[in-house]
């Protein structure tokens, strides 16, 4: 127990020290995530990149144990595939979250990384073979132990994704599941296992110790998909040195909060229309927020309440009998239906206005990718105003505007588009939008309706967005080109 400690004290001192210098290098260098987007519930730009403090502070007292000749270090690098696949995935993971939190990562490249890392995982020996059934004998996978195994890995990393949406939650959310993983992990005598927990949990308390509510820091990226990555694949091991029936669902009922809302996420956006990778403010904690009237840290420690009890049930069924973990699982599934309810998720009352919800998102979609295309194939910025302008007869809007701005010298250059059609009579609802290019403001978009409606909708809001995302773009290029060579673009001056 020692030895667990000292790795313990290590990850927390070294991740404290390199959360509070990527803080202040992240500030003296803008590295910030900036406020720009109603998804945000940050109201003012924050640094990011705290998620290599983790790493460090994870990896510090583990590469220790190469240079220290014991007997917990001999013991630690004969375990050859779980240190390679641990080390060479959990960097490889980082460096991805990384570049997305610097450059920005598209879907597809995240997953292409994601797959090949669990495939390496599945060759090392990190492999699901069956299913565990609490109603009757275990189920063999066979040749389906690949898929699933990739598939778990893949899904826990976004899961933790997915839920890093307020101060301090997915750092919690993970340090629970380390201390289910860790207990299970020295009922087995795994002494490996054990010591990454402990370095594990001690990095996380080190990184929370800035990022609880109100957080100086966020995680990003490198910080929820790295989380998401160790506590896959320990999970995998964990579960398969378990002799109990029910092995592979103590790990699933471990991260059973990031699971299910990750579930009612993919459920929701397939039922109205939405893209599966776009955001919204439905997740379980922003209902917490919306509907029980929670604050901001009431609604985390709630979350918090909730990640103990999926923990224990995990530890429950872990010791528990066929019977016992029957009952356990219909018991969790009485409180996960009560919770489900009190948010909003079985309100049948909105079933009925569910298929033409997702019609009009299709339509959106359709429009959104049309006009995308268009301002990306623009070559210059009236032909910006000439690919948004349909927008405001599609979305029945009284007002388009888009502005766009340069400096030059001491001065700006201002350009601006507007449209305006007859659409009601009622005080206007204006949504304004930066258009930005990285992280410079280029200008803004604004659209505003008259037709009575007193906040726009969530759907409409998020095509808009990623509108002026497009427009921040192509304006940023095109700008940069009309400084390149004045005489090929159009002056904005007016």
């Amino acid at each position: 127990m020692i030895t667990y400690l000292v790795a313990f004290l290590v990850a927390l001192m070294v991740a404290m020290v390199l959360t509070l210098v990527v803080r202040n290098r992240a500030l003296a260098w803008g590295l910030l995530d900036q406020a720009n987007s109603s998804r945000k519930i940050h109201v003012q730009p924050i640094p990011r990149l705290g998620g290599i403090g983790m790493v460090g502070g994870f990896f510090a007292p583990l590469c220790a144990l190469f240079l220290v000749d014991s007997g917990v270090g001999n013991h630690f690098q004969a375990q050859t595939a779980l240190v390679w696949g641990l080390f060479g995935g959990g960097l490889g993971v980082a460096a991805l979250g990384l570049y997305d939190d610097l450059r920005g990562a598209g879907a597809k490249l995240k997953f292409a990384v994601q797959l090949v890392l669990a495939l390496g995982l599945y060759a090392l020996g990190f492999r699901v073979d069956h299913i565990a059934n609490p109603f009757g004998p275990e189920i063999p996978l066979g040749v389906l132990g690949l898929p699933f195994t990739v598939m778990w890995v893949v899904g826990v990393i976004n899961a933790l994704n997915l839920i890093d949406g307020l101060d301090g939650l997915a750092g919690g959310v993970a340090f629970f599941g380390v201390g289910t993983n860790f207990i299970l992990a020295l009922s087995n005598g795994d002494v490996v296992l054990c010591l990454m927990m402990a370095a594990l949990a001690g990095a996380i308390l080190g990184f929370l110790v800035f990022n609880f509510n109100p957080a100086s820091i966020f995680m990003g990226d490198t910080g929820s998909m790295f989380l998401g990555f160790v506590l896959a694949a320990v999970s995998i091991k964990t579960s398969a040195k378990s002799g109990t029936a029910v092995a592979m669902l103590v790990p699933v009922m471990a991260l059973g909060l990031p699971i299910m809302d990750t579930l009612l996420a993919m459920v929701r956006r397939t039922l109205v229309g939405r893209p599966m990778f776009s955001a919204d403010k439905e997740h379980i904690h922003h209902r917490l927020m919306s509907r029980l009237v929670l604050s901001h840290r009431s609604a985390v420690l709630v979350m918090y309440g909730l990640c103990a009890l999926f923990t224990l049930t995990a530890l429950g069924l872990h010791w528990a009998n066929r019977a016992q973990s029957a009952m356990l699982l219909v018991g969790m599934g009485v409180v996960v239906t009560v919770l489900m309810r009190k948010l909003g998720y079985l309100d049948l009352r909105r079933a009925s206005g569910v298929s033409e919800v997702r019609r009009k998102n299709i339509r959106l979609r359709s429009l959104v990718k049309e006009v995308t295309d268009s301002v990306r194939s623009a070559t210059g910025v009236k032909d910006l105003w000439a690919a948004v302008r349909p927008l405001a007869d599609a979305l029945e809007a009284s007002r388009l505007e888009l502005r766009l701005e340069r400096q030059q010298g001491h001065h700006r250059d201002g350009l601006t588009f507007e449209t305006q059609r007859p659409a009601g009579s009622a005080l206007p609802l204006e949504v304004f939008l930066d258009v930005k290019g990285g992280d410079q403001k280029l200008g803004r978009f604004s659209m505003a309706w008259s037709d009575g409606r007193s906040e726009i909708n969530r759907d409409e809001e998020l095509a808009l967005e990623l509108v002026a995302d497009a427009l921040g773009d192509r304006a940023a290029k095109l700008l940069a080109q009309a400084e390149a060579d004045p005489q090929r673009v159009v002056s904005l001056r007016r």
